[in-house]
């Protein structure tokens, strides 16, 4: 063991030389444990604490929650059923039923088990695969504005990272990202496909373009959080390919299940295995059986993919009537220019009990909207107009 990792640290030792190896010091390890172990209660960049933005405390009954991309359908009634049946057995650790859900997932995909690791939700994994794929001497490439989980880690832990503007169109600007990944040694390129906040599409041929042309030892991380909500084929093949590629799902949108939380870190098992040790515990049973009854549900997600499209495009379509744009959003969400601050517009919406996503400083007169049901996008869209009249005419 390397003389810069202390004897008695509780990480495993081969993950300690692995990190030693990779350019992390002892003044790393404290922040990586605590990434890995404490993280959820800490405000630097996990899923829960970018929640924390749009977590306004307990709302009011009657208020409009669209800040979080949360699907306004929760688990379906096969899945509430399974869930209900399987926390009798609360009291034992289920680890089969992890292993069914797996392997469901494996043959819906076309893959094999061994290329799945099951998380709560995707965002630890995501932790996960920053900590495994990059370091100190290992950049981290990602777009502006995107999701801010892996850079905000990836800083955390002491990781150079590299943030790449959005193309106007709002897909990744790929062939920028590769020059930049080309500029230093990379560990990971992290493409989240459609893309948080703006709902945009980076089209495959490109993604196969990076993954042919990216630095030997890079891994490129696909993030499919919102794949289902659009037309865009998932990456799974990229995976039987045996490419440099780490897929991230969730069950936390299509699926409604942002608060049972269970999601998949997919990729080549020797990859796999790089990320998913540092993965431990076992999951939540009640997500299990309720993740695993909708999979095997084959008009689920198309059904649920048809009504938030036609929601989306009715508040596209009023968008476009009152002069506001947008980001050409594929998911059920989507960035609009207010034409105004955009902390403002936040506070102007809460004021009439309207809830809508975090800022983005690179962005800085943008709101992210979620899609909810009709009635929530109604009620949007008329306090909508009245924080943007009142700013415009000089009224607060």
């Amino acid at each position: 063991m390397s003389d810069r990792i202390a004897p008695e640290w509780p990480l495993a030792a081969a993950m300690l030389e692995d990190l030693a190896q990779r350019g992390f010091t002892r003044r790393h390890f404290f922040r990586i444990a605590t990434l890995l172990g404490a993280g959820a209660a800490l405000p630097f960049g996990s899923e829960h604490a970018l929640a924390q933005l749009s977590n306004v405390g307990q709302l009011p009954d009657d208020a409009v929650k669209i800040n979080a991309n949360e699907f306004p359908e929760g688990p379906s009634e096969q899945a509430l059923a399974a869930l209900a049946e399987v926390a009798k057995k609360g009291n034992r650790y289920q680890y089969p039923a992890t292993d069914a859900l797996v392997v469901t997932a494996a043959e819906l995909e076309g893959l094999e088990p061994n290329n799945f690791a099951v998380y709560p939700g995707s965002s630890l994994a995501l932790h996960h695969a920053v900590v495994a794929l990059t370091s100190p001497t290992r950049a981290l490439i990602v777009a502006t504005p995107g999701y801010e989980a892996a850079a905000l880690a990836a800083e955390l832990i002491g990781a150079t990272v590299v943030r790449v503007p959005l193309r106007k169109d709002g897909a990744h600007d790929l062939a920028a990202m590769l020059k930049a990944a080309k500029r230093q040694p990379t560990g990971v390129i992290y493409v989240c496909n459609p893309n948080n906040p703006t709902g945009t599409v980076t089209p495959r041929a490109d993604i196969e373009k990076l993954i042919a042309a990216k630095p030997a030892g890079s891994v490129v991380v696909i993030d499919e959080a919102y794949i289902h909500f659009s037309d865009e084929p998932p990456a799974s093949d990229l995976i039987r390919a045996g490419k440099d590629v780490v897929v991230l799902r969730t069950f936390s949108k299509v699926y409604g299940m942002a608060g049972l939380r269970a999601g998949f870190a997919i990729a080549r098992p020797d990859l796999l295995k790089r990320v998913a040790a540092w993965n431990a515990g076992a999951m939540p049973v009640t997500a299990m059986a309720a993740a695993h009854a909708m999979l095997r549900d084959p008009e689920l997600v198309p059904a649920r993919k048809r009504r938030n499209a036609d929601r989306r495009a009715a508040l596209m379509h009023f968008l476009e009537q009152h002069g506001f744009t947008y980001t050409p959003s594929v998911s059920n969400k989507l960035m609009v220019d207010a034409r105004m601050p955009t902390q403002q517009v936040i506070d102007g919406l809460k004021q009439r009990k309207i809830y809508v996503g975090r800022p983005w400083p690179v962005w800085p007169t943008h709101v992210r909207v979620s899609i909810g049901t009709e009635d929530e996008m109604a009620r949007f869209q008329a306090a909508f107009l009245e924080v943007t009249s009142a700013t415009a005419s000089g009224r607060r």
